[in-house]
């Protein structure tokens, strides 16, 4: 999972680049990138760490332009080489840079294609770069001196044509203008804005609408699957459908885990759907434990807090907070390797014993990945006085890999694959385990939007909208698995400014 953002605008964009990114810290902590253009001269500055680690003084200043696109990024095979931090530039044709949030399943393929075909040569294990390639050669072969509107929109239809999988782009051509696009199921989120000034209308492509709070910017709407906008260097809007069959597919874990509460995904407010996961899992347990015994609710912090808020409510039990976060920690689930994620976990949770000394204490978490996080966070309870810990998660169990760009482990290392519910509480270590019903997750966020149909709902169901072979899959289980964590983490720094 990664975070895209594009700029067009009147005045220097550095700084409105890098305050964007900051707020799109949290869908991704491995590197952070931006490229500007001050004309016919690109600006670069890209590296493995945080937004705040990765740019000073020093390189702000050298970034200028009125014209920029950033990106924030967590590996999403294993890997987390400086070499594959983000934008990626090529030169041939324009002078182009691009910024990617999703994955190819079709990457393989594309890769011996543009070598053997094309000619162009992929220089990382990054699908991003594939992409960008396809993305040139198909303007390269318009043999134009500038760019124009209706040349990039072909361009994206070839892509449309010859990538699979999932992928939300920004892209700069240097001297013309910026392109945003969205896979033709839209699996991946893209929103678009505009801010009025004195000197003309500024705008801003980014994967989450409070990209655009966060500036000053306007939400237009969201960029629809398969729709690729085009905005020239002087400010003029032009859109188009790219895609022959487009259709909403959007990715329904961004509203149960990575997306932040204030955005706002395809017309869903994310916080609204979260409190509407609380209310119908806290339903659940009414339905099915009437008499239960739950003292007081509680959420793991963050992303949780939202429907635990909403669980306490409908239960009609308390609501406390009975963990202290270390806000300097970054998430386990995107930290590559499970030593690092276990280390972590008690040095960015520390329970408040008052709270659960004797108490019977229902735990809230979006999610349940590994299973290994919430067995310590279970056991932390336990050892500051729990009488009983019951767990529940505002999502469906996760049984089977993401392969649209989220770094989920492979199958066997998913705790729910191939267990029971109680089969999984036992191994947590829970005195009761409750799961969001899949059709109840649906349903919390139809209720925002009801044009949105059909969700990928793959790590629940297993059903991917657009399958990888069954080679693909072996090659997850390679370079997913945290064995493969601990033994990828190589590169080379690209430190151009």
């Amino acid at each position: 999972m990664c975070g895209v953002i594009g700029i067009v605008s009147h005045e220097p964009v550095n700084q409105a680049l890098y305050d964007g990114l900051t707020v799109l810290q949290h869908r991704g902590q491995d590197a952070a990138g931006i490229v500007t253009s001050s004309g016919k001269k690109l600006h670069i500055r890209r590296k493995n760490g945080l937004v705040k680690d990765v740019f000073r003084t020093r390189h702000m200043r050298k970034l200028i332009g009125n014209m920029g696109v950033g990106h924030v990024r967590y590996p999403t095979a294993g890997s987390s080489s400086v070499a594959e931090a983000q934008p990626f530039y090529v030169n041939s044709p324009y002078g182009i840079s691009l910024a990617h949030n999703g994955n190819l399943t079709n990457g393989k393929q594309l890769k011996k294609e543009l070598y053997e075909e094309d000619y162009r040569h992929i220089n990382t294990e990054s699908d991003s770069e594939i992409l960008l390639n396809i993305f040139a050669q198909a303007l390269y072969q318009k043999h134009a001196y500038r760019v124009s509107a209706t040349d990039v929109f072909d361009a994206v239809s070839t892509v449309h044509q010859r990538c699979e999988g999932a992928y939300a782009v920004v892209a700069m051509i240097t001297r013309d203008g910026i392109v945003g696009f969205r896979d033709p199921n839209g699996i991946r989120p893209l929103v678009y804005g505009k801010r009025e000034t004195e000197k003309g209308t500024d705008y801003m492509i980014a994967s989450e609408s409070v990209a655009l709070d966060s500036q000053g910017y306007t939400l237009v709407r969201d960029i629809k699957p398969g729709e690729a906008i085009f905005i020239s260097e002087d400010g003029k809007i032009t859109s188009k459908q790219c895609a022959k069959n487009p259709k909403y597919h959007t990715c329904i874990f961004e509203y149960v885990y990575f997306s932040r509460p204030d955005s706002i995904i395809d017309n869903v407010f994310v916080h609204k759907a979260r409190m509407r996961m609380g209310h119908k899992l806290a339903e659940r347990i009414l339905r099915e434990w009437k008499d239960h015994d739950i003292d007081v609710v509680m959420p793991i912090p963050d992303t949780s807090r939202t429907a635990a808020l909403e669980m306490a409510y409908t239960l009609n039990v308390p609501y406390r907070e009975g963990f202290i976060k270390n806000r300097y920690i970054a998430r386990t689930f995107i930290m590559p390797g499970q030593e690092t994620r276990e280390k972590s976990v008690r040095q960015k949770l520390n329970p408040l014993g008052i709270e659960f000394k004797g108490k019977n204490v229902l735990l809230v978490d979006d999610s349940i990945v590994r299973g290994t996080t919430s067995k310590q966070i279970i056991q932390m309870a336990k050892d500051v006085g729990a009488k009983k810990v019951y767990m529940a998660s505002a999502s469906p169990a996760v049984r089977y890999p993401n392969i649209y760009g989220i770094d989920m482990p492979v199958a066997s290392e998913l705790v729910a694959h191939n267990r029971t519910e109680e089969e999984v509480a036992e191994f947590i270590e829970a005195d009761r385990l409750f799961y969001l019903p899949l059709e109840d997750l649906i349903d919390a966020i139809q209720t925002g939007n009801p044009e949105l149909k059909e969700f990928d709902c793959s790590v629940f169901d297993g059903n991917y909208i657009i399958g990888g072979s069954e080679e693909y899959f072996k090659q997850l289980e390679i370079f997913r698995s945290d064995k493969s964590k601990d033994t990828h983490n190589t590169g080379t720094v690209i430190d151009i400014v």
